[in-house]
């Protein structure tokens, strides 16, 4: 397989194209509603356009999370995708893809629309490009896993809500917590960092069978984005500002 082109992603392109649209409505004209709707009128007129735009891109990665779980729990018992890890293809698992690449688009143009940090694009265009490539076809099998990362965002997302909601160190939020640190060390640090180590070996036993470049590239982009979830500062942050707060309630 040394010339990989992206030979399967013509008819997945209207979805690529449909996800990326949703997205940026959710972003634009339904998340401004529902976020009203949670602060209220007065607290919603005096917010700024940055929290405006916070509030709306943390539904947004809400509502990936909850169509993206399910549809990569579908497709873990693939045996078409099992059988050959690095090249295989299976067309269930091309429309999740399509439905990834189109909201990687949406998180890459979001973070370079409203910049916050580097480190967002670098992610956002990191994923786009993973999701992009597997319709050339390539690593299809572990599309649909590292997508269980995902499996922690609503986690995330709610701890986020409930300190703009007024609800830091309730019961509630250390409940969430304690949620949130159980699905990001089992999903992203324990299940990831195991695909992570099949993903790499699955790319050296293919390497001879690619460019270089392209094994150089999704090898350190594997090893930066899991590297990510170890380095993150979050989950520790989380645990001792929901134990402190519920010893003191």
């Amino acid at each position: 397989m040394d010339d990989i082109r992206l030979s399967l992603i013509v008819p997945y392109l209207p979805t690529i194209f449909l996800s990326f649209i949703l997205w940026t409505i959710l972003q634009y004209v339904a998340s401004p509603v529902i976020t009203e709707r949670v602060v209220g009128r007065q607290e919603w007129r005096v917010m700024n356009a940055r929290t405006r735009n916070l509030w709306a891109t943390h539904i947004v990665s809400m509502a990936h999370a909850f169509v993206a779980v399910p549809l990569a729990l579908r497709c873990l018992d693939s045996p078409v995708l099992d059988a050959d890890r690095a090249f295989a293809w299976d067309a269930e698992a091309g429309g999740l893809y399509a439905i990834a690449a189109g909201y990687f688009l949406w998180d890459t143009v979001e973070s370079l629309v409203h910049y916050e940090d580097a480190g967002f694009i670098v992610h956002g265009v990191a994923c786009l490009g993973i999701y992009t490539l597997a319709f050339r076809p390539f690593l299809g099998y572990y599309g649909a896993r590292f997508l269980l990362w995902e499996m922690s965002t609503p986690f995330l997302n709610i701890h986020w809500f409930l300190d703009k909601t007024g609800r830091t160190g309730t019961t509630l939020q250390l409940v969430n917590g304690i949620a949130l640190l159980g699905t990001f060390a089992g999903v992203r640090l324990i299940y990831g960092g195991l695909m992570s180590y099949h993903f790499l070996q699955t790319l050296r036993e293919v390497h001879h069978e690619i460019p270089l470049l392209f094994t150089l590239a999704y090898g350190i982009g594997n090893v930066i984005l899991q590297s990510l979830n170890w380095v993150c500062s979050l989950p520790i942050q989380v645990r001792k500002d929901d134990l402190r707060a519920a010893q003191a309630i």
